[in-house]
C-alpha cells in the first residue's frame, strides 16, 4: 500500500504536512475559546484559552516539523523565505496549505460544538451582542484599541515570535534540544498570550485568522465579521506579516550574522581555492606547453 499510495513529490509531503499541522492548531486554540464562551465561563477561562494555543502550536510543530519545517503561519514562512531557509516558490504552496487547514481548523470546531452553538445564540449567529460568538474564530479590536495601535500590536506580537523561533532553531546560538524544539515555541505564545493578548488577542497568523474569518462568513455569520471594528480583518493579515519580516531582518544582523563560521565551511572553502589555484596551475602548464610546441 506504501508503494501505490505514498507520495513522491517533496512538495506534495510538505503541502499536507502544513495542512495538517495548521488544522490540529485552529482546532485547539479556537476549541478552547468555544469551550469557555459557550460553557460561559464555567469550563474555561484566559488562562486556559492560552493553554490551549500554545499547546496546540506545540502538537501542530510536532505533527508537521519532521516534514515541513512545522510553520504553520504565513509570517514565519515568509521570515524563512527571508533567510533563505525556504525556497521562495514553496511559499505559495505553504501559505494555501495554512490557510485551508485554519479553514477546516474552524469548521470542525463549529461541527463539534454545533448543538452548543445553537442552544447559546438560539440560532442566531452574531459577531457582536451579548451572545456574540464570532470571536471564537477570529480576532476582534477592543474598543480601547484604534488601527494603528493594532497594526502595532501585531507587528510586535508577531516579531516578538519570529525572533524566539529563529534562536530557538538556530544551530549557532544556544538553541533547544533535538526534539525539544515545539514545546520550546508553544511556551512563546503561553509568553505572548499572558503579557500581549490585551489589545486583540494575538492572532499572530494570517492564516489563523483569516481562514476561520472565512469560514465564518459562509457559515451563517455574514459578512459583518469583515466590517466590525472598522474593518479590522485586514490588519492580523498584513501585521503579521510585516513583523515576521522585520523579525527575522533584525535577528540576521543582530546574532545570526557574528556566529563564528563553521570549521567544515572553512575547509570547503580552503578546498575550493585550492582546486582553483590547480586549475590556474594546469592552465599555466598548458599555455607553456602550447607556446613550445608553437615554436
Amino acid at each position: 500500500m506504501r508503494q501505490h499510495c505514498a507520495l513522491k513529490h517533496g512538495i506534495f509531503k510538505e503541502f499536507l504536512a502544513e495542512f495538517l499541522g495548521t488544522f490540529v492548531l485552529v482546532l485547539f486554540g479556537c476549541g478552547s475559546v468555544a469551550q469557555t464562551v459557550l460553557s460561559r465561563n464555567t469550563l474555561g477561562e484566559p488562562l486556559t484559552v492560552h493553554i490551549g494555543f500554545s499547546v496546540g502550536l506545540m502538537m501542530a510543530v510536532y505533527v508537521s516539523g519532521g516534514v515541513s519545517g512545522g510553520h504553520v503561519n504565513p509570517a514565519v514562512s515568509l521570515a524563512m523565505v527571508i533567510l533563505g531557509k525556504l525556497k521562495i516558490w514553496k511559499f505559495p504552496f505553504y501559505v494555501i496549505a495554512q490557510f485551508l487547514g485554519a479553514f477546516a481548523g474552524a469548521a470542525a470546531v463549529f461541527g463539534l460544538y454545533y448543538d452548543a452553538f445553537m442552544d447559546f445564540t438560539s440560532g442566531i449567529l452574531s459577531v457582536t451582542g451579548i451572545n456574540a460568538t464570532g470571536h471564537i474564530f477570529a480576532s476582534y479590536p477592543a474598543r480601547h484599541l484604534s488601527v494603528l495601535g493594532g497594526f502595532i500590536d501585531q507587528v510586535v506580537g508577531t516579531g516578538m515570535l519570529v525572533l524566539c523561533i529563529l534562536a530557538i532553531i538556530d544551530g549557532g546560538n544556544i538553541g533547544a534540544p533535538k526534539g525539544v524544539e515545539p514545546l520550546a515555541i508553544g511556551l512563546i505564545i503561553m509568553a505572548i498570550g499572558v503579557s500581549m493578548g490585551l489589545n486583540c488577542g494575538y492572532p499572530l497568523n494570517p492564516a489563523r485568522d483569516l481562514g476561520p474569518r472565512l469560514f465564518t462568513a459562509v457559515a451563517g455569520w455574514g459578512m459583518e465579521v469583515f466590517s466590525t471594528g472598522g474593518y479590522w480583518w485586514w490588519i492580523p493579515v498584513a501585521g503579521p506579516m510585516v513583523g515576521g519580516v522585520v523579525a527575522a531582518v533584525l535577528y540576521f544582523l543582530l546574532i545570526e550574522l557574528h556566529h563564528p563560521r563553521d570549521e567544515d565551511e572553512k575547509a570547503h572553502e580552503v578546498e575550493e581555492e585550492e582546486e582553483e589555484e590547480e586549475d590556474d596551475e594546469d592552465s599555466s602548464l598548458k599555455d607553456k606547453y602550447e607556446m613550445i610546441a608553437m615554436s
